[in-house]
């Protein structure tokens, strides 16, 4: 070993112990506040944190004496961190900020387990410490949507809200109230969704919302006052609602296109809910998130063979629901128009 790399090594070792020891947990004295959870806490590719709901910031230290690349997940299948790699004999530091909330994945869903869950991945895992405090300052984006965008509980479903936090850094929460099978009007309807959410905008809070999958049976003129109600309430409690257009069905005209109302979300009664969506943005001067036009464009450009991996096409026959693949090309979307509209805080976006 070249003296220069024993002094490297010499250094990975020491920087670990002193970061070990800042990460480890212990009691408290009185007057003083909680110290960090650590790594004490984790077992097996597992780490569990018995914490209250609420919001957390979560530093990690990857790497080890091999090569390695680490993924973290957590709560309900949510990807907080992609695969990192860190060379060998190397550390790197990482943060998130994770919202840990009941029920952990769809609001309508099973309460989950209690406390923070995180699960240590990727090709070759390498966790060398960890950190956990309660956020103090950390910015929410608020997710409105449906089964597209929802945590969704088991595989191969995924949800694009379930992959946009590995897109964001620590300062910077998803909270994800998505949920299944929910249309405008039964979004409103259930104090389980848009009062729970509403209850918990902070000034400042981006509130994305994307229903229309599930409005089959709504007409324009409630559909339009529904988005509408939706937009006044986010304002009201000084949020930044975001109007999101829906992703394509995966459903191809003999030419290779779209450009049918099954593809581009035209219900039974001709309402066409990416058009209403964007005049209602234009009308109430809201930022708009057309993922309609963005996957559209990009299923096309695959063709009818490529795009079924982003589908759930191969393994379910479902042209509608995304794979893991599907949802973290179409969150990188949705993150790459927050940015270019401005409306994530430059340093916050992975």
């Amino acid at each position: 070993m070249s003296v220069a790399s024993a002094r490297l090594r010499a250094g990975a070792v020491s920087a670990l112990v002193v970061l070990s020891t800042v990460l480890s947990a212990g009691p408290a004295r009185a007057g003083q506040a909680p110290r960090p959870l650590g790594i004490e806490h984790c077992t097996g590719g597992a780490c569990h944190f018995d914490v209250p709901p609420g919001t957390y910031d979560v530093t990690v230290l990857l790497g080890g004496d091999t090569a390695s690349a680490t993924a973290i997940s957590g709560e309900t299948r949510r990807s907080l961190l992609a695969q990192t790699e860190v060379p060998a004999g190397e550390r790197t530091a990482r943060g998130f900020t994770v919202d840990v909330r009941t029920p952990e994945g769809e609001p309508t869903g099973a309460d989950g387990t209690p406390g923070l869950d995180l699960v240590i991945g990727g090709a070759a895992p390498a966790l060398a410490g960890i950190r956990v405090t309660p956020a103090r300052h950390a910015r929410q984006i608020f997710l409105v949507g449906d089964s597209t965008v929802c945590d969704q509980p088991g595989e191969p479903y995924t949800g694009w809200g379930q992959q946009l936090p590995r897109y964001l850094r620590k300062g910077l929460s998803v909270a994800n109230h998505a949920d299944s099978g929910e249309s405008t009007v039964s979004y409103l309807a259930d104090p389980r969704l848009w009062e729970t959410v509403r209850s918990r905008i902070r000034p400042g809070d981006l509130v994305l919302i994307q229903l229309a999958h599930n409005d089959k049976t709504t007409d324009e003129p409630t559909y339009r006052a529904n988005l509408e109600t939706l937009v006044a309430s986010a304002r009201e409690r000084g949020g930044r609602p975001v109007l999101v257009t829906p992703v394509v069905r995966r459903w191809f005209n003999a030419d290779g296109t779209l450009d049918n109302g099954t593809a581009l979300l035209v219900n039974g009664l001709g309402v066409d809910h990416p058009a209403v969506i964007r005049s209602v943005a234009r009308s109430l001067d809201v930022p708009l998130i057309d993922l309609t036009a963005r996957t559209k464009e990009l299923v096309e450009l695959l063709g009818a063979e490529d795009s079924k991996a982003l589908y759930l096409t191969n393994e379910k026959r479902d042209n509608t629901h995304t794979s893991a693949r599907g949802a973290t090309v179409y969150a990188g979307l949705v993150r790459d128009a927050l940015v270019a509209q401005h409306l994530i805080p430059p340093g916050l976006q992975g």
